[in-house]
């Protein structure tokens, strides 16, 4: 198949669509991406690329074309929105004239926050004749509302209309998550909507640690030494960091079991200057590791820890750190509602707690030491076999192809 993505993001940033792009690839269709110049998440333009001018390059097999974009420098509201409509601008004058005198058969737009990535690429589908397939990743407007991004009914309410518009633009709605599928529905039919998880190569395939020089070694003997529970990723607002704090504070009688946080945010100044007001032994901050180094990190760990914030947005969607801790082999401690907690539990994955109860989190914690060790192996051996059944690479993006060749046929059979 010829598969045209269009992305404000792609190699050398960070996001899953990078992997679904070298496994299509992999699979033998003929892949393009249509993203910006890379400048996420520090806000300024990588090293080796230029704001201005359009850039041709070879991400192994995909051909990637880059469009000029204003770089999100400070990440406050307004450069966020002339980041966001900078691509709109330059895909939308210069995507068509790039893919002159190509033909796709699907354009598949990765649309994080926000949604409005997707509008350069609807003209593309007419020119083309393609079949648009949308990769929801956040619901609009209700996100923006819940964070409070924008508070004016007015403004909210012309978002929705904008969204609706995208959405009856687009021939095929794939949603991260199974609770996405209702609300969305209220903005457009419901025979466009299909379930396409977020997705993500297998940790595990890879069985020698070839890596762990990466790893200090001193973090290495404190993950063996103590029962460590590991939380990676974004530690920001929505993460509700001081829920997994206060959960530490509860479990200091607990001399063996330690919480470690890996990576960085917008909370982890205020994390640590918390964690040393209350005199905590207990957490450790490592900073953050590459992506080839978590494997290694994630199977020296007891279980993995996910947590958001009680807000009824973030009970929508799974955040795809769980399916990276799946693909690890490992069990899940989650704090969280929703979504997420009913596949953790469906998949007898680990143990979940409310949102924001941080002491509801320190009992599962506490329940989970004193388990005898093969339950927790069960624990682990359920959470690697989920992950391989509904979340692995390879076979979900047959799955895509597949979808995507039903919907296409069964639009031409409807247009005859």
């Amino acid at each position: 198949m010829r598969v045209l993505i269009v992305s404000q993001y792609f190699w050398p940033e960070s996001f899953i669509i990078n992997q679904v792009a070298e496994e299509l690839a992999r699979q033998g269709h003929q892949l393009t991406v249509l993203t910006g110049k890379p400048n996420y998440p520090d806000g300024e333009i990588y090293q080796g690329y230029q704001q201005r001018g359009t850039v041709h390059e070879k991400v192994g097999e995909i051909e990637v074309i880059r469009v000029p974009l204003r770089p999100r420098s400070s990440a406050d509201a307004k450069a966020l929105l002339l980041n966001y409509l900078s691509f709109i601008w330059s895909g939308l004058t210069r995507f068509p004239s790039l893919l002159k005198g190509r033909e796709y058969d699907a354009v598949l737009v990765f649309a994080p926050s926000p949604i409005t990535s997707a509008i350069p690429a609807i003209p593309i589908k007419y020119l083309k004749h393609a079949h648009l397939a949308v990769w929801v990743q956040d619901l609009w407007p209700e996100s923006l509302s819940a964070t409070g991004f924008i508070k004016n009914k007015s403004v909210l309410k012309l978002v929705r209309y904008l969204v609706k518009g995208i959405y009856a633009a687009s021939d095929t709605l794939l949603v991260q998550s199974q609770a996405f599928a209702n609300p969305i529905a209220e903005l457009t039919k419901q025979e466009k909507i299909h379930y396409f998880p977020n997705v993500i190569n297998d940790m595990l395939e890879k069985k020698s640690e070839i890596d762990i020089d990466k790893i200090p070694k001193e973090l290495i003997e404190y993950l063996e030494r103590y029962f460590c529970l590991v939380f990676a990723g974004n530690i920001g607002k929505a993460q509700s960091i001081k829920t997994l704090i206060d959960t530490a504070e509860k479990l200091v009688i607990l001399s063996d079991v330690r919480i470690v946080m890996v990576g960085a945010g917008s909370e982890l100044a205020w994390a640590k200057s918390e964690v040393k007001k209350r005199a905590l032994q207990n957490i450790l901050f490592t900073g953050s590791f590459s992506i080839e180094a978590m494997p290694t990190i994630f199977r020296r760990a007891e279980a993995l820890l996910v947590s958001l914030n009680a807000q009824p947005i973030f009970s929508y969607t799974i955040p795809s750190k769980v399916q990276a801790y799946m693909s690890a082999g490992r069990p899940i401690m989650a704090s969280i509602n929703g979504e997420a907690a009913r596949v953790i539990r469906e998949a007898k994955a680990g143990l979940t707690s409310p949102a924001e109860d941080a002491e509801g989190l320190a009992g599962q914690i506490t329940r989970l030491f004193e388990m005898p060790e093969q339950d927790r192996d069960i624990m682990a051996t359920n959470s690697r076999q989920y992950f391989l059944e509904n979340f692995e690479m390879s076979q979900q993006c047959e799955n895509l192809i597949r979808l995507l060749e039903q919907r296409i046929d069964q639009k031409s059979v409807l247009s005859k």
